[in-house]
């Protein structure tokens, strides 16, 4: 199975339904399970600033089911096609998120060590030239205690290159 194959099919019945493929995931175990994230995205389509709905979720999954089997894009035995919200804690992995994310409250984790630590709690202030500016200042006591930070040390610059993982930290 070509997964680009089946993450371009997605685009195409996301983008008819003013929604964004936020990502593509294929595992095989027990059972064979094709799980794809969806988003709306904000902007002049999406005033309100709504996020994905069920009924979203329900037709990409039908739209999505008919051109994966009439495209013949996953040979084989059976599979589960699964559609859902990337969440409020969703993955960023693309500079683009980081973009789109600046003034979000995030968690991440580094390649190398940065003042001898690779973990990270804090809002991202901004992103730019490849860079992203974390300001810790709004981590909890004992977050900002393990990450090392002490007074006048409220930002840090990490190289997005150095990201290995990154979560949005959901406010409520």
């Amino acid at each position: 199975m070509q997964l680009e194959k089946v993450r371009e099919a997605a685009e195409r019945v996301a983008g008819s339904l003013g929604l964004e493929i936020f990502d593509v995931e294929w595992k095989v175990g027990k059972d064979r399970l094709l799980r794809v994230y969806i988003d709306r995205l904000p902007g002049p389509q999406n005033p309100e600033g709504l996020g994905v709905t069920h009924k979203d979720c329900e037709r990409v999954s039908e739209q999505l089911s008919v051109i994966l089997d009439v495209e013949d894009l996953i040979p084989g035995p059976s599979y589960v096609l699964e559609v859902s919200s990337p969440g409020l804690d969703r993955k960023l992995s693309r500079a683009a998120d980081f973009e789109r994310f600046v003034g979000s409250r995030l968690k991440l984790m580094t390649r190398q060590p940065i003042n001898k630590n690779q973990h990270f709690e804090g809002r991202l202030e901004s992103f730019e030239n490849g860079r992203l500016t974390l300001d810790m200042s709004v981590a909890s006591k004992k977050s900002r205690k393990k990450m090392g930070v002490g007074a006048g040390e409220e930002k840090i610059q990490i190289e997005f290159a150095n990201v290995e993982k990154a979560n949005l930290v959901p406010e409520i």
